[in-house]
């Protein structure tokens, strides 16, 4: 005698096989993103893991097709997803997974895991430690259980939208043209906005509020975080130089440093984050 969970399992498993994954435009789909990952895992795809299955995702299916001497049509079907192994397996939502799951669902998760603020590094199908120290946050955030563990729980508070900023924000570099945007970039996920200009241009507060860190680091080089209202912070990296303390009050529009390429960064830009409780957001939000 079947339980319930077993059988929404058998019927999940079912329709997995029956049904292919149609490789077709998509505004940001996990399944895609796992397919990109499988695919990327064979060799066969060099792109963004973006979720977007345009024709760089198209053309690799047929690759892998053809190499598996499959009919080539483009759609990834029961038989071409058995050709990724392990990346191939385990359609999401079909299990709950935990440390050291490996595939489709595991690379699913997290990739819906960085759109909601929680990136972990590559998105690579495993769910290793990194991973699971983004999944714990998440729970954190949203009020779960913090055990490690995507259960049915998890994966539907993970349906919702991602957060967006809870008030409007001024762009922190006048004039300043919009080059690294948020999100996907390569198997790994971009948390901020990066706007390049002149090293030694102003960079200002984005809206009023406190600073909590001003420090130097080897990644972030200089940085600034200012903390505002309702749990947002925005933070300020590669800077040339810091204006400003820990613990000043700080008004929208003020300066606090310069733009810069101390740390981690390949030429003068200011890399700006926001993040609501913990959870990093599109400034895009804010700013408009």
């Amino acid at each position: 005698m079947f339980t319930r969970v077993q059988i929404l399992v058998l019927l999940v498993g079912l329709a997995w096989a029956l049904l292919p994954v149609a490789v077709a435009p998509a505004s940001g789909r996990a399944e895609a993103a796992a397919l990109q990952v499988a695919l990327r895992a064979a060799g066969a795809y060099g792109g963004d893991v973006d979720g977007i299955a345009g024709p760089g995702t198209k053309a690799a299916v047929r690759e892998i097709q053809r190499r598996n001497g499959l009919g080539v049509d483009g759609i990834a079907g029961p038989r071409t997803l058995r050709a990724f192994g392990r990346l191939g397996r385990h359609p999401y939502g079909s299990r709950a997974m935990s440390s050291g799951a490996i595939g489709w669902d595991v690379a699913a998760l997290q990739f819906k895991l960085s759109a909601h603020g929680f990136p972990s590094g590559p998105v690579d199908g495993g769910l290793g430690p990194r991973s699971i120290r983004a999944l714990q946050r998440f729970q954190a955030w949203a009020g779960l259980p913090e055990d490690g563990v995507a259960g049915p729980a998890t994966l539907r508070t993970l349906r919702a939208a991602p957060a967006r900023s809870p008030v409007r924000l001024v762009w922190p570099v006048r004039g300043a043209s919009l080059q690294g945007s948020f999100g996907p970039r390569g198997n790994a996920f971009h948390a901020g906005i990066d706007l390049p200009a002149p090293d030694g241009t102003p960079v200002t507060t984005a809206g009023f509020g406190r600073v909590v860190i001003a420090s130097h680091d080897g990644g972030w080089g200089n940085f600034v975080v200012v903390e505002h209202r309702f749990g947002l912070r925005s933070l300020y990296a590669h800077l040339s130089s810091i204006h400003v303390s820990t613990g000043e009050a700080v008004a929208a529009g003020q300066r606090i440093g310069g733009v810069g390429s101390t740390g981690r960064s390949q030429g003068p830009h200011l890399h700006f984050e926001l993040l609501l409780r913990g959870a990093n957001i599109d400034p895009m939000t804010a700013l408009g």
